[in-house]
């Protein structure tokens, strides 16, 4: 058996988490060709193959799987000890505050990065719903850096990314037709809640808050169950849910960025991690991927 090269265990993991080469290539920062050759360096390494290439994509074998669960084991022991050399001197406390839909989800696998690579760094997450809170919390000096949802065009913070608000259901109900549309919101304070009920007062739909909770998993959960409908961006639904567009439209958000001017290193390199991944930013994925179609492979 030879030696696995790191770069091509990475780039198996990320087409295994994506099971998609296209949608691989575009968070690699690489050409769909240069994926596929790297797995098939991969295959030819481990002497077995690793994937079935499909027309909707691909599916892991039984010894993909194998290797997947292996793999992720040995990237972070290896990330970890790499980190720990090249980062000895980045330490201190990090309070970053987030609403949970984003550190449930796209957030998480950023600061998975952020702690493996910057090991002597404390990292304290702090998550609430409502925004400007956040914002104010920063502001008093209790948080170093917030990463939260605001309308499009306000002012302030680091934009990273425009998206959309949906308003979204279970497939498998259809409280979307009641007489009285039945609301999955989160208590008082929380924006989202805010701008349905406006959109509906506007156009003189009747509704009711059926269920509240503090957390997006409490309110997925109600919106599964068929309690009633929920509102969230729309990079951050999830596969078993549908949006229901005949329903008024809600305005635009930007997920935005706010950092307080006196921070130490370890919040700065977490900000710039944010900052350039591509699940915030999607422009610095279009940027690196001209880079890549134009730079030796």
């Amino acid at each position: 058996m030879h030696d696995l090269p790191i770069n091509l265990l990475r780039t198996f993991m990320v087409v295994a988490d994506t099971l998609n080469l296209t949608e691989a290539a575009k968070q690699l920062h690489k050409a769909p060709s240069t994926v596929s050759m790297q797995l098939n360096r991969l295959e030819d390494l481990v002497a077995n193959p690793l994937m079935e290439r499909g027309q909707h994509g691909v599916r892991l074998t039984a010894a993909g799987n194998q290797l997947r669960t292996h793999a992720q084991q040995l990237l972070n022991l290896h990330d970890q000890i790499v980190g720990s050399f090249q980062n000895m001197d980045i330490d201190g406390v990090v309070r970053l505050g987030t609403h949970d839909q984003y550190a449930s989800r796209t957030l998480a696998p950023i600061l998975q990065d952020f702690i493996i690579s910057y090991p002597e760094a404390q990292l304290e997450a702090f998550c609430d719903y409502r925004p400007n809170h956040l914002v104010e919390l920063m502001d008093k000096g209790k948080l170093d850096i917030a990463l939260v949802e605001m309308v499009a065009g306000s002012e302030g913070g680091i934009r990273l990314r425009r998206d959309e608000l949906v308003w979204i259901g279970s497939q498998d109900h259809f409280v979307h037709t009641q007489a009285v549309l039945p609301l999955v919101v989160f208590d008082e304070g929380c924006k989202h809640r805010q701008y349905a009920c406006e959109a509906l007062d506007k156009a003189g739909i009747a509704y009711r808050i059926a269920f509240t909770s503090q957390s997006r998993a409490g309110v997925l959960a109600a919106v599964r169950a068929g309690i009633g409908i929920a509102i969230v961006p729309f990079h951050t639904l999830e596969d078993d849910l549908v949006i229901h567009r005949e329903l008024p439209t809600l305005p635009d958000m930007e997920v935005t960025l706010f950092t307080s001017p006196k921070v130490n290193e370890a919040t700065r390199r977490l900000e710039k991690i944010i900052v350039d991944s591509p699940v915030f930013n999607p422009m610095s994925v279009e940027a690196n991927q001209t880079l890549s179609a134009v730079a030796p492979t």
